[in-house]
């Protein structure tokens, strides 16, 4: 029986000003196992965080990433087995949709023989997502810029040090369409050079572990001031990491997590904004991670 094993991490999109292009790869991981099966049919287990949130049938992420892939090849098993474990919080901001879409379409091709590449299947993912934010770093680790072009995804992997994170995502439900949806069809010509500006900033303050410009340089007039909003106690719990000690603080992709950059005290810094949002009356988990390098693993 053939079984391939996917393996891929969370991540944290936009990190502020870099809206759609830029993430970074994080240590929580979804595990994804395929075996193919001799009899027609489809199984699905799944297990770890959030696992009954997850269809068994064929509304699930994995299997319907996996059938675009079986597509294209113009093949598939006659059965088809996926366990899955996963460790990243569902609807969180930290890329539990990405993660599935890509173990879906690298396990599809692994057990095809492998006849797409790395980029293809990349460039596949980030037409299906949208924006190669969450997938990009997703596959390669670390830090990663994705630029869209005429003639392709272009991506520029950052090198970083070694870094760690507080994430705090409150108990609440926000969804990506409402989160995309509030946001302005056109921004002023100064909205956008200030976010140009601190792109840049943020990318050489994060190279060189600079985290006394990360506060200027993780400012954000593109959609954070928007998503913010839809929040409770979010604007609160940014203020509260900061004071606890935070250089950096953002939206973890669209929300509802946050995110903060610090030299130290993560966890003071992760209680100081979960008590923010405690008295906004929704609890939070907490996770101090770091950054993950090894990106996609397929065994």
């Amino acid at each position: 029986m053939q079984k391939v094993t996917v393996s891929i991490p969370a991540t944290t999109a936009n990190l502020g000003p870099g809206f759609d292009c830029l993430g970074m790869a994080l240590n929580l991981r979804h595990e994804v196992m395929f075996s193919v099966q001799p009899a027609p049919g489809l199984c699905i287990t799944a297990s770890g965080e959030d696992s009954q949130l997850i269809p068994r049938d064929d509304n699930n992420l994995v299997y319907q990433a996996s059938e675009i892939i079986f597509e294209r090849l113009s093949w598939r098993p006659p059965g088809l087995h996926i366990e899955q474990y996963n460790s990243i919080p569902i609807g969180s901001g930290l890329g539990s949709s990405s993660s599935a879409v890509l173990a879906g379409m690298f396990g599809a091709n692994a057990l095809a023989g492998a006849p797409l590449t790395k980029r293809e299947i990349l460039q596949m993912a980030t037409d299906l997502e949208g924006h190669p934010d969450n997938v990009a770093p997703a596959v390669f680790g670390g830090l990663v810029l994705g630029v869209q072009s005429p003639d392709g995804l272009f991506v520029e992997q950052i090198t970083i040090p070694p870094l760690r994170v507080a994430v705090v995502l409150p108990d609440y439900q926000l969804l990506t369409t409402d989160a995309r949806a509030v946001l302005p069809s056109h921004v002023a010509m100064k909205d956008a050079i200030f976010n140009t500006s601190r792109i840049g900033l943020l990318i050489r303050a994060l190279e060189s572990c600079d985290y006394e410009k990360l506060h200027v340089a993780m400012e954000d007039r593109l959609h954070q001031p928007y998503r913010i909003l839809l929040i409770p106690g979010m604007k609160d719990a940014i203020t509260a990491a900061r004071t606890a000690g935070a250089a950096g603080v953002a939206l973890s992709g669209a929300g509802p997590s946050l995110i903060a950059f610090a030299a130290q005290r993560h966890q003071e810094i992760g209680e100081a904004a979960a008590l923010a949002f405690s008295r906004a009356g929704f609890p939070s988990r907490t996770w101090v991670l770091t950054v993950d390098t090894r990106g996609l693993i397929i065994s």
